[in-house]
């Protein structure tokens, strides 16, 4: 059965995976460390893990799989859910997938070296946007309907 799950530390994006798991009828799976409100949605679980770094993340690998989608930022985490096969789309809507998780790696790992060699290199990214959220709806809904089958 498909399942969504959220890492859902600093994901803007909850509402609306719970919008489409409501629309879908499939279970969505909210996990962190704590400090996110329970929804009062049946088919949404609050998941808290145990505090420490990437202990969310290590969750969500284990526990998803064939027929589940995954909602992360998370460049290594995405890597470990798409080698389950489980489907893995980011918050502004871009899947990534067997074709394109080894080079969100290596962007990912380049620009983080970048980062460590010029201390005064600040931030990253442009801001979330309308576009982004629209664009999330529209790719998590077309994701879910193909695990569904």
């Amino acid at each position: 059965m498909a399942r969504i799950f959220i890492d859902a530390d600093a994901c803007p994006v909850k509402a609306e995976a719970e919008r489409v798991a409501s629309r879908h009828g499939v279970a969505m799976l909210v996990v962190s460390n704590g400090g996110i409100r329970p929804s009062a949605n049946p088919l949404v679980q609050s998941v808290f893990v145990a505090e420490g770094p990437d202990e969310a993340d290590k969750w969500i690998a284990e526990a998803c799989g064939p027929g589940d989608v995954v909602v992360t930022g998370d460049i290594p985490l995405a890597a470990k859910c798409v080698a389950a096969g489980a489907a893995v789309i980011k918050h502004n809507g871009e899947e990534l997938t067997p074709a394109n998780i080894g080079m969100a790696l290596a962007t990912r790992d380049l620009m983080q070296d970048l980062r460590s060699a010029d201390p005064f290199r600040q931030g990253g990214g442009r801001p979330f946007s309308k576009a982004d959220r629209s664009r999330f709806l529209d790719v998590l809904d077309r994701l879910v309907r193909r695990v569904k089958g």
